[in-house]
């Protein structure tokens, strides 16, 4: 009895040292993902052409990030500036000056699950990886 236990605790602990670096591996490279979404509108959004990050350009992110796995429909974006006004309506860009402030959040989606071999708790279900950033605008009206 005592071999048997000793052999079940054994084959957990290799099963997660298996594959625990494979799953830390994709939590890594998503988030490293989100990160690199959030820095590329940012720098759109932010640009002297736009001055703001509306919907069709979060559409078009959800578009691009689907096409390495994620689920568009769980992505949640959040906007906002420094001054409080809306970072995300096009008919009032943000003027010179004005950071925009971007958070994309997604969920772990039970990539930690496995640590529970070895007697950790998984994240609850709504943690979140995120990326995000501000810029200041540079958009500058013309006339």
């Amino acid at each position: 009895m005592k071999q048997l236990l000793v052999f079940v605790l054994f084959a957990s602990l290799f099963c997660w040292l298996m594959f625990s670096p494979i799953y830390k591996h994709v939590l890594v490279i998503r988030q490293a993902l989100l990160q690199q979404e959030a820095d590329y509108l940012l720098e759109i959004g932010a640009s002297g052409r736009y001055g703001y990050i509306d919907g069709d350009m979060l559409a078009e992110s959800r578009g691009r990030l689907s096409e390495f796995g994620f689920e568009a429909s769980l992505l949640q974006y959040e906007v906002t500036s420094t001054s409080g006004a809306e970072g995300d309506n096009s008919a009032v860009p943000l003027p010179r000056g004005t950071g925009i402030k971007l958070r994309i959040a997604y969920p772990y989606e039970n990539l930690l699950n496995i640590d529970r071999l070895i007697g950790l708790a998984p994240n609850s279900d709504d943690a979140r990886i995120s990326g995000g950033g501000m810029k200041m605008s540079e958009y500058v009206p013309t006339g």
